[in-house]
């Protein structure tokens, strides 16, 4: 088992930062759209749909996809005028992105919401999944290594959360959704996502934020929404008796269990970055 990840993290890793660093606009927007189908077919998985119906969703997908980059091809970065046209595509994006995981997450969990009726799984699939896809082409027109960057936050927060986790847990975070989550580790990692702004900031000149309390408040609450992305994920893995969300990645799991932080902070790092101007 230890072998099957080990190959299938490096074949993965390979894949992402050749992608990531090496593919054009076109072709990072179309690497970003695979693994948003590949997320909406697992989404469909955890609706509890019928084969044909998650081949639906995915078609569907790829045609929105299709249409906002033939229609607003300079919001994604793949003509001129990116930044005059990014924002006015984004807030449709990331303000409901927003909604969802402040209030109607919280919300879900508490009252532990079953899928059970396929218009509200599509509508909560689309405000998870869609402003995840749009982060990972905008957020990539800052820069390879900036959104790189970002999604190093949402890895020193998982790493951060289960070393401390392990050394100093003893408060459970959440028992009935994620046995292993403790506050201890949640806090260690959030600390650590704060060290890690810090350090990048003083020694990067061209770090966007210079403000270091809205940076400390922004690595803040990065850390949290990553916890409950990845909490949001595991529930609804537990509501349809999954324990993965596929077996697509040998070892792994599926794609949405690797990126179940992401769909939750992406988002409000473009949120952000918009609002900031940059």
């Amino acid at each position: 088992m230890l072998k099957t990840r080990i190959i299938t993290a490096s074949i993965l890793l390979l894949v992402f930062f050749s992608a990531l660093f090496y593919l054009p606009p076109p072709g990072w927007a179309a690497f970003s759209t695979l693994i948003a189908a590949l997320s909406v077919w697992e989404w469909g998985g955890l609706m509890r749909t019928r084969r044909t119906v998650r081949l639906l969703l995915v078609l569907g997908l790829l045609f929105f996809c299709a249409s906002l980059a033939v229609f607003f091809p300079g919001a994604l970065g793949l003509t001129s005028g990116f930044h005059q046209q990014a924002w006015t595509l984004g807030r449709w994006f990331y303000i409901p992105a927003l909604i969802l995981w402040i209030v109607v997450v919280p919300l879900w969990m508490h009252f532990r919401w079953d899928m059970t009726t396929l218009s509200i799984g599509i509508l909560v699939g689309a405000v998870l999944i869609l402003p995840t896809w749009l982060a990972l082409v905008q957020l990539r027109s800052a820069g390879s290594v900036f959104l790189l960057g970002i999604m190093a936050c949402v890895w020193i927060a998982d790493t951060g959360a289960y070393l401390f986790g392990r050394l100093f847990g003893k408060h459970k975070l959440a028992p009935s959704i994620s046995p292993g989550k403790t506050w201890e580790g949640a806090l260690g990692g959030g600390l650590m996502v704060i060290l890690y702004g810090i350090i990048v900031s003083l020694n990067s000149p061209e770090f966007p934020v210079k403000n270091h309390l809205v940076l400390v408040s922004v690595l803040a609450a990065v850390a949290v929404i990553s916890v409950v992305g990845d909490l949001f994920e595991s529930l609804l893995k537990r509501l349809a008796g999954l324990k993965d969300s596929s077996s697509m990645l040998p070892g792994h799991g599926g794609v949405l269990d690797r990126i179940d932080s992401l769909t939750s902070t992406l988002p409000l790092v473009a949120l952000v970055w918009f609002y900031l101007g940059y």
